[in-house]
């Protein structure tokens, strides 16, 4: 600064010197002020009043009689340079002020900008503790740090790419400054700090400055916000200070948010897992005592000694056993599916078939009664003209699971025999789709499902709401156990309203592929 500055007034001086000269000039001292706002802008207010002073004697040694001295004859030149003096003076201070204002919006704008950037960051991050390299990264950039680290918790360092390895940082220094904010808006202050050392030994280099902020949210501490820097660039200023100040409690609140959310998740896990076990237990319960009492009652009756029951009461009897350990067996089954579907265990055993013939194994197991079964390109009906089915003639065969598919088939097939009635007509069909696909829809005659319960048809444990239901309600999951083995395939289901006037739902299976054929 002090060549640049020498430099300025020699060249000014040799500038006056042609114009006082050759040129004659009476008086070319205000030249001198070019050299005192040169300084103020590239220097401040300081440099420049020094400037001021030092343009005043070069000008009374070099260019006032008697010249090569301070002495001055006329009193009209004491003025002159008294005038210019004061004048430069006052330039010097104006130049330099508009300066370190210009210095205070830039580094106002720098301090915004890394707030910013700080702010979004922990915004658009999944995990608070991914984000804090890229932020120690930054904040070492911003307040000229030669280091910047984190350390959160007991174990967990964040460092940019200049820090060293994370339990090199992560020793604490024998001497540090810490940040202590104070109440209000006044300004924080850096507090030097002793750390005493087994041995009377510690971590220091005298040649850096060490800082600290702590990571401190309401009456949470979760870590602290490590900084170096060398001896001679002095202390952080207010910006710098701010800036590391700011980080610290914005990531404090992130920690904070993230803190809260795993507890508001862990209730919430909590919560939805009681519910779902009180409505397993309250659908299970109830389903698995209506059978079970069934059940009990007819071997009661056959084990009476009093009776002897004809053959044929006796096998009715029988077959009353056997439909109610079915419906248990089927409950199970769903279950057991269920929970397949929710731990992601369902590996499907593709194979090709022919849908015609799944249909009416289908059919013929559900509880709707047993037929002839579809016939290609033709309608047939079940016993009691109940059933029909329709199968398209260009129907190609199918890539399905076996099992799967007569789950799916006999779950469908099951929900619309008991919630359309005994008397209401059930209808399948199936045709082929464009983008490779068949669908195979199944619908009744029924009450039909109200059009704002079809959404969550197919969630688990969720029964439309009925009066006058029987004592088997459901337990709620069927229509779920569909969706779960359908998509398991590469399929998809539906519900809607059925044109019979009950409801219809749509079952979508991906066609054969040449290769899969063969």
């Amino acid at each position: 600064m002090a060549l640049f500055i020498g430099g300025l007034l020699a060249a000014v001086s040799v500038v006056i010197a042609i114009l006082e000269g050759p040129v004659e000039v009476p008086d070319a001292s205000s030249a001198y002020l070019l050299a005192v706002v040169g300084v103020a802008v590239a220097f401040g207010t300081t440099p420049a009043v020094v400037t001021a002073l030092a343009s005043f004697l070069l000008y009374d040694f070099l260019f006032t009689q008697p010249v090569f001295t301070f002495t001055v004859r006329d009193p009209r030149e004491w003025l002159n340079l008294l005038l210019f003096l004061l004048v430069g003076v006052v330039v010097g201070r104006l130049a330099g002020r508009e300066r370190e204002r210009a210095e205070l919006a830039l580094a106002g704008e720098r301090e915004a900008q890394a707030l910013f950037w700080i702010s979004f960051t922990l915004a658009n991050r999944r995990d608070t503790l991914e984000a804090l390299s890229s932020i120690a990264t930054r904040l070492r950039v911003v307040t000229a740090m030669s280091r910047v680290w984190m350390t959160i918790g007991k174990s967990t360092v964040a460092a940019d790419e200049t820090a060293p390895p994370p339990s090199a940082a992560a020793a604490t220094p024998a001497v540090y400054a810490t940040l202590r904010r104070r109440p209000g808006d006044e300004p924080a202050e850096w507090v030097r700090v002793h750390v005493p050392a087994p041995g009377g030994k510690g971590v220091r280099d005298p040649d850096v400055h060490t800082y600290r902020v702590l990571v401190v949210a309401g009456e949470q501490t979760f870590g602290s916000l490590w900084a170096t820097r060398g001896r001679d660039s002095g202390d952080p200023d207010e910006a710098e200070t701010r800036v590391l100040a700011a980080a610290a409690d914005q990531i404090a609140g992130s920690l904070e948010r993230d803190r809260l959310l795993r507890e508001a998740t862990s209730i919430e896990v909590t919560r939805r897992s009681d519910a779902l076990k009180s409505a397993l237990l309250d659908s299970v319960s109830h389903d698995l005592r209506t059978p079970l009492a069934s059940i009990r009652a007819a071997a009661g009756t056959l084990m009476d000694p009093e009776i002897d029951w004809p053959v044929e009461q006796r096998r009715a009897i029988a077959a009353s056993v056997d439909r109610e350990a079915e419906w248990l067996n089927r409950l199970v089954t769903n279950l057991l599916d269920m929970s397949r579907i929710e731990a992601g265990e369902l590996k499907p055993s593709l194979g090709v078939f022919d849908l015609a013939d799944l249909l009416d194994q289908a059919i013929g197991r559900s509880t709707v009664g047993r037929g002839p079964g579809p016939e290609a390109g033709r309608e047939t009906a079940s016993e009691a003209d109940r059933v029909s089915v329709s199968v398209a003639d260009d129907l190609p065969p199918v890539q399905v699971d076996e099992l799967f598919i007569g789950q799916i088939l006999g779950n469908t097939l099951d929900n619309a025999a008991k919630y359309a009635g005994p008397t209401a007509p059930i209808a399948v069909s199936a045709s082929r789709l464009d983008a490779g696909r068949v669908r195979v829809t199944i619908e009744d005659g029924g009450l039909g499902v109200p059009p704002e319960a079809l959404p969550r048809l197919f969630e688990k444990f969720y029964r439309v709401p009925r009066k006058g239901e029987g004592s088997r309600r459901g337990t709620g999951i069927g229509l779920s156990v569909v969706q779960g083995l359908a998509e398991a395939m590469g399929g998809s289901v539906a519900a809607r309203a059925s044109a019979l006037g009950g409801l219809a739902v749509d079952i979508d299976l991906p066609i054969a592929t040449d290769g899969s054929a063969a």
